[in-house]
């Protein structure tokens, strides 16, 4: 028996935005493995954020409270000193995730390269997730915990 077209689909989610977003973000390291429902939960906890060519995102030595994940739009990361670009990030990547442990000064400044579209997740965030959904909220974090590894490794390799 065929759907019915009228009724067939009252009760669905076409957020076709919220699925694109909930796309990008389970190919993240940081929520590898985690469910489309799962990610709709964390989804709650992100916070939108827009910003213009060549608008200041980081600022070099001040203080950081948490990571951002590029939904569109490209970022360059630099040193202040020199202007020295240490990578251009575009979509579905991300930044800053050390700042979701500790509120040390950034490390270098990032700015828009075009019309970027972000999420930042803040570690207020990360630890009301904890709260809420203790098994959910440590799965995130094992998960930071292997990328700041890993990237710790590789930069080691480059000396």
């Amino acid at each position: 028996m065929d759907t019915d077209p009228v009724w067939g689909n009252i009760f669905k989610n076409f957020d076709k935005k919220e699925e694109s977003e909930i796309d990008i973000l389970l190919k993240i390291p940081l929520f590898e493995g985690l469910k489309k429902k799962e990610m709709r939960f964390i989804l709650k906890y992100l916070h939108p954020r827009e910003y213009k060519v060549d608008e200041l995102i980081i600022e070099e030595n001040k203080p950081g409270v948490g990571m951002y994940i590029i939904l569109e739009g490209k970022v360059q990361i630099f040193f202040k000193k020199g202007n020295k670009t240490l990578a251009v990030l575009g979509r579905g990547e991300f930044f800053g995730e050390m700042a979701l442990l500790q509120e040390s000064p950034r490390s270098a400044s990032v700015k828009a390269l075009e019309q970027t579209r972000l999420l930042g997740l803040f570690q207020p965030d990360i630890l009301g997730l904890i709260d809420r959904k203790p098994h959910l909220g440590n799965t995130v974090l094992i998960h930071l915990a292997q990328m700041i590894a890993e990237r710790l490794r590789f930069s080691n390799d480059e000396r």
